[in-house]
């Protein structure tokens, strides 16, 4: 199979000559902690990008002047690679995580790139290190494609030089919770994103923004800050690495895009899911006294939020000056299993995957 897909491949392919599977307990999976044996990489220079290439995962050597690291030009996508069967690995939406790796790029001034190289790229790192793609339920191969500003020039402007690479890791649940519902608190300290700002790229400084009040949040017994806006400080906007919904009655709220959340590839899922299974759904502002307003009435049945790489996770608790917001906290609520059981059995091919959102690949 290694030899039938290096020839099948326009990207050259330098494969490992011994793999480090063996160092990975695939039954204790960390998030993000062991990379499977191969990496892409291609590099844009002179204008335009070079020839792409996989090769082993390994450290690359950058000057102590390299560009990102002054100056944060970075961005990044989530994505992951569901093992369906013996001879098939499933990829959700990756032409939707490709379109918001290209919007990124284009916010953090970025070169853009192309789709058909993307795909590529992915369908040949998943035959080269199928086995490490995890089997056991809730698992799944994380797919990390990144650029970074690569100039070894301190200037503050954007760089000449970009390396694209993309890496693998086999991965368990995202957070400890796993599928229980998690806390959440407001912070009247720290705010995420401005509308006009970067809060819709993926791109790397947002989430160093955000760990400080991460980090006080833990502190005080919380999961993850649930954003208010920067503005006034009053509507809500998304949850730490996640978007956020809120069913009100017979009607599933989600912060409207306004330019300052990021335009999630789950978020996008669970509202055609939504919409197709006869619920109403608005994408509005909502803010945080009128989620308490709603739970005061007994309106507020389920707080969910969803990302790549929980999927849904749902919510018990949302703290806000002191006041909280309690709901089942054993339990996800049940559109809340709905959405995940949904989502998931079309990622592993349980479900029949009537929208088109998975790219399959033979292994």
């Amino acid at each position: 199979m290694m030899n039938e897909t290096i020839e099948n491949t326009r990207i050259t392919v330098q494969p490992v000559t011994k793999s480090r599977i063996n160092e990975v307990d695939f039954d204790n999976l960390v998030f993000g902690r062991k990379f499977s044996d191969h990496m892409f990489e291609m590099v844009y220079a002179d204008g335009k990008w070079g020839e792409p290439l996989i090769k082993p995962y390994e450290p690359f050597q950058i000057t102590p002047a390299t560009n990102v690291l002054h100056y944060g030009q970075a961005v990044f996508e989530g994505m992951k690679a569901f093992y369906a069967d013996e001879n098939t690995v499933h990829i959700f939406r990756p032409d939707v995580h490709h379109q918001r790796f290209n919007n990124s790029c284009r916010r953090m001034c970025i070169p853009e790139t192309d789709f058909e190289t993307f795909i590529e790229a992915l369908e040949t790192l998943i035959k080269l290190d199928r086995k490490w793609i995890p089997k056991k339920a809730g698992t799944a191969l994380y797919i990390r494609p990144f650029i970074f500003a690569s100039d070894d020039l301190l200037a503050a402007r954007s760089s000449d030089k970009f390396t694209y690479q993309i890496i693998t890791s086999p991965v368990g649940a995202y957070y400890a919770e796993g599928f229980n519902p998690v806390s959440l608190t407001t912070t009247d300290e720290y705010v995420r994103a401005v509308e006009g700002g970067t809060g819709e790229a993926k791109a790397a400084g947002n989430y160093a923004g955000s760990f400080l009040p991460a980090k006080k949040a833990k502190a005080d017994g919380y999961t993850q800050v649930l954003w208010l806006d920067a503005k006034e400080h009053k509507y809500i906007e998304e949850v730490g690495t996640m978007n956020i919904h809120f069913l009100i009655g017979d009607t599933l709220v989600s912060p409207a895009l306004t330019g300052s959340i990021l335009p999630g590839v789950t978020r996008r899922s669970v509202l055609a899911l939504a919409k197709e299974w006869g619920l109403n759904v608005e994408e509005r502002r909502i803010s945080i006294d009128e989620l308490f307003e709603a739970y005061e009435n007994r309106d507020l049945k389920e707080v969910f939020g969803s990302g790549t790489a929980a999927v849904v996770s749902p919510v018990g608790l949302i703290h806000h000056q002191g006041k909280n917001i309690e709901l089942d906290r054993d339990k996800p609520g049940e559109f809340a299993q709905k959405c995940f059981d949904e989502i998931t059995g079309i990622q592993y091919g349980r479900r029949e995957d009537t929208f088109g959102w998975v790219h399959k690949i033979g292994i």
